[in-house]
C-alpha cells in the first residue's frame, strides 16, 4: 500500500472514530462539523454501522432535511425501513420523508404497510403528501414507479432569460437541471433542451427557436426493463414520462435506473441459480431454506423421474454393463450445454438484442451451433474411447449420443426462454438448474435408446 493510501485509509478511520467520540460525549458541534463535511453517501454508511442508541443521537444532532439526504442514499433490507423510521418520532419521520425526492420517499412508503404509510401522509406537509400519493397509484416496476416529479418544465414562447430565471428558481428543489423541458398551455410535452442550449444562446432568443421538438419519452406505464434499454441506447441522463395524451407527469433519472439495472441482474440471476430471492443475504438458514427448498422439490421429483429412466433400461445396463460409466458425462455435456445456451438467450432477451432476430434465424443459428460442438465433442470422445478401451463401437455409439445430445441440449436452452418471453412469462424462471435437469432426462433417452437399438453389437 503507497504512502498516500495509508494516510487516507488512516484519516478515514480518525474520522469514524471522531464521529463516535462526539456521539457518545453529545458533542453536538463537532459532531456537525464533521459529519456534514462527508458525501451522503459516506453518511449513509457510516449511519448503518450504528446500534439504536447512536442513531436517536444521530436524530437529535440533524434536522430532517439534512436526515433525508442521508436517507436517499441508505443500503438496507426492505423490511427494515419499517424498524428505522420506528427509531424517529413520528412527526420526524414525515418531516423527513416530505424533504426527500418524491420518487425515494415511495420507495420507502412501499416498504411498509398500508396504516403506516396512511399515517405519514396524514402528518406530512400537504404538497408533499399530494405529490406521494399520485406516485403510490402507478403499479410497481413500472416508468410511474420510479419517476421524480421533480422536473423543471419551461413555455415555448418564453425567452432565454426568463427561462434562466425559472430554472435558478426551481433549481434548489429538481433532481436535475441538466434538461429542462417545453410544454404547451395544456402540459403536454412539445420539446427538450439542455443547460447548455440556454447558457450558449443569447438572453433574447426564444425557445421555440432552440428547442428539440422531437422528444424520445417513455409511457407512464411501459416496464422498467424497457426504460432501462432507452436509457442505455440513447446515454440520457433523464427520460421525460408522459401519458397517453402526451401529458408530461414526472422524468426518470440515470441514477434510479442503475438501481433498476441491479435490481433486474439481481433478479435473473437469483432465477438462474434456482433461487426464489437473491437481493439479501441470509443470515438465518431457516430463511435461506424457505428460499431455495421450493425449486430444489420440484427438481428432486424431475431428479426421481431421470432415475426411473435408467431403471426402464436396466435389462441394457446388465447386459453391458460398461455403458454406466458414460451416463454422468452424457448427463454433464448435456446440462452444460443447455445452461449456455440459457444463459445467451436470458441475456439477449433482457438486453432486447434478441428483439431484432427473427426467431427462425435464432433457432437456425443454435442449431448450427449444437451441430458444431455436438460433432467436436462426438468425435473427440469416440477416438478417447477407442484408445481407452480398444473398442471403435462403444466410442461411436457414446460419440453419437452426445452429437444429438449437444444438439437437442442447445436448442432446449435457447427455444424454453424464447417460449417463455413469447407467453408473457419471464424466461430467466427457466434457472439453470431446471434446464439441467430436463436435459439430463433427454440424453439418458437419448443414450440409452441408440444404445438398446444396437444391443446386438455391443454384445458381440
Amino acid at each position: 500500500m503507497s504512502e498516500s493510501s495509508q494516510e487516507s485509509s488512516q484519516k478515514q478511520h480518525i474520522d469514524k472514530e471522531l464521529l463516535l467520540d462526539a456521539l457518545q460525549n453529545d458533542n453536538i458541534e463537532k459532531f456537525r462539523s464533521e459529519f456534514l463535511e462527508l458525501h451522503s453517501y459516506d453518511q449513509a454508511t457510516f449511519f448503518k454501522e450504528l446500534d439504536e442508541a447512536e442513531r436517536l443521537h444521530v436524530y437529535h444532532f440533524l434536522s430532517p432535511e439534512e436526515m433525508a439526504n442521508l436517507f436517499e442514499n441508505l443500503e438496507i433490507e426492505d423490511d427494515e425501513y419499517s424498524d428505522v423510521l420506528a427509531q424517529m418520532t413520528p412527526d420526524y419521520a414525515a418531516d423527513m420523508l416530505s424533504n426527500m425526492y418524491a420518487d425515494d420517499a415511495v420507495d420507502v412508503l412501499n416498504e411498509l404497510n398500508k396504516d403506516q404509510v396512511v399515517s405519514y401522509l396524514t402528518i406530512m406537509d400537504k404538497d408533499s403528501a399530494k405529490e406521494i400519493k399520485e406516485l403510490l397509484h402507478y403499479e410497481e416496476y413500472t416508468a410511474g414507479s420510479i419517476m421524480t416529479t421533480e422536473f423543471i418544465a419551461i413555455a415555448a414562447n418564453q425567452t432565454v432569460r426568463s427561462a434562466m430565471h425559472i430554472l435558478k428558481s426551481k433549481a434548489p428543489s429538481a433532481e436535475t437541471i441538466y434538461y429542462v423541458y417545453v410544454i404547451d398551455e395544456e402540459k403536454r410535452l412539445v420539446g427538450v433542451l439542455t443547460l447548455r442550449d440556454l447558457i450558449v444562446n443569447e438572453d433574447d432568443v426564444m425557445i421555440s427557436e432552440i428547442m428539440y421538438d422531437r422528444v424520445v419519452s417513455v409511457s407512464v406505464g411501459e416496464d422498467q426493463e424497457e426504460v432501462a434499454r432507452m436509457m442505455r441506447d440513447y446515454d440520457f441522463l433523464a427520460l421525460p414520462v408522459v401519458d397517453f395524451q402526451d401529458h408530461l407527469l414526472g422524468i426518470i433519472t440515470v441514477d434510479d435506473i442503475i438501481d433498476v439495472m441491479e435490481e433486474e441482474a439481481s433478479d435473473d440471476y437469483s432465477k438462474l441459480a434456482g433461487i426464489a430471492d437473491l437481493d439479501s443475504i441470509d443470515r438465518n438458514p431457516i430463511s435461506a431454506a424457505k428460499k431455495r427448498l421450493p425449486w430444489l422439490v420440484i427438481l428432486l421429483f424431475l431428479g426421481m423421474l431421470t432415475a426411473s429412466l435408467i431403471g426402464r433400461f436396466e435389462e441394457t445396463l446388465d447386459q453391458v454393463a460398461i455403458l454406466a460409466i458414460f451416463i454422468p458425462l452424457i448427463a454433464g455435456m448435456a446440462g452444460n450445454t443447455g445452461t449456455q445456451a440459457l444463459a445467451v438467450a436470458v441475456r439477449g432477451i433482457a438486453t432486447g438484442d434478441l428483439e431484432d432476430e427473427s426467431k427462425i434465424k435464432i433457432i437456425i443459428r443454435e442449431a448450427g451451433t449444437g451441430v458444431i460442438t455436438g460433432l467436436t465433442c462426438g468425435i473427440l470422445i469416440t477416438l478417447i474411447i477407442y484408445f481407452w478401451y480398444g473398442d471403435l463401437f462403444l466410442g461411436m455409439l457414446v460419440g453419437i449420443s452426445i452429437f444429438f445430445t449437444l444438439i437437442v441440449a442447445t436448442l432446449a436452452g435457447s427455444l424454453i426462454p424464447l417460449i417463455m418471453h413469447r407467453l408473457k412469462i419471464d424466461p430467466a424462471v427457466a434457472s439453470g438448474p431446471f434446464i439441467t435437469t430436463i436435459n439430463d432426462i433427454i440424453s439418458i433417452l437419448i443414450y440409452f435408446g441408440i444404445a438398446t437399438t444396437f444391443m446386438s453389437y455391443l454384445t458381440k
